[in-house]
């Protein structure tokens, strides 16, 4: 997308370590119990489910992983039990951030996201005041070096994806929420594994960071992907890739 921030290429490289596909695996584990406890254990039924299930795949994770976590969500084996919570807030520079979590314990979670924002610069906001910024959307990636353009923009198009976008290394592929799963089956059909693959709330707009912003963003981007309540973080900086390069470094 236009004005993309390069943090997701970035961030979604660094995430195809194996350090990072356990809090993959975690996360995606947390969000399969939760989607059967609400509404079954049948992926053919409960669509919530077959979206997660069709990330699950999309990042390999075994088998008997996913029905284990099917199971303890249903029931049939005991587990811990998560709330889902969304919480809105503002990191350096003025930049909106969306936090999506799943956590046993509400007043333990928001304490500590608050402490971490504080730290650089960014403080929690309340309900709804960023989420009008942002769009929730299906989003891949793909690298470009293995895929044809043309190739690709007909079959997902087709399976009822709304665009095929230029982030310079990566194909970005944006679907409806709905069609999420039947993208991503289009897109393996094509031999393709994608980068990414989950469900997104993406900006609608950007704001630039330069400098001391800049770098304390970063920070606070990489400290809200590892924490183990953290599923998802979303925001709306846009950053030149050798400020997020260095900062990570």
């Amino acid at each position: 997308m236009s004005g993309h921030s390069k943090w997701h290429s970035i961030k979604h490289k660094k995430g195809a370590a194996d350090a990072k596909r356990g809090k993959i695996f975690t996360r995606i584990i947390k969000e399969l119990t939760v989607a059967a406890r609400a509404g079954g254990g049948d992926p053919d039924t409960n669509p919530r489910l077959r979206t997660i299930v069709a990330e699950a795949k999309a990042n390999n994770m075994p088998a008997d992983n996913i029905k284990r976590a099917i199971r303890r969500g249903t029931g049939e084996e005991p587990g811990v039990s998560y709330e889902e919570a969304m919480y809105e807030g503002y990191g350096p520079g003025g930049a909106a951030l969306m936090i999506d979590v799943l956590t046993d314990n509400k007043n333990r979670t928001v304490g500590e996201l608050r402490h971490m924002l504080t730290k650089y610069a960014g403080n929690l906001g309340e309900t709804n005041s960023v989420a009008w910024m942002f769009s929730r959307k299906g989003y891949f990636v793909i690298d470009k070096s293995k895929a044809d353009e043309e190739q690709l923009l007909a079959t997902v198009l087709e399976a009822g994806a709304d665009d095929l976008r230029d982030d310079e290394d990566n194909w970005e592929v944006l679907t409806p929420p709905e069609v999420f799963a039947q993208v991503q089956e289009a897109i393996k059909g094509l031999g393709l594994e994608p980068a990414a693959a989950e469900i997104a709330m993406l900006p609608q707009n950007y704001v630039k960071l330069e400098g001391r912003p800049a770098q304390q963003m970063v920070k606070l981007m990489e400290a809200l992907d590892e924490h183990e309540d953290v599923r998802h973080v979303w925001s709306n900086f846009d950053i030149a890739e050798q400020e997020i390069e260095a900062s990570l470094a």
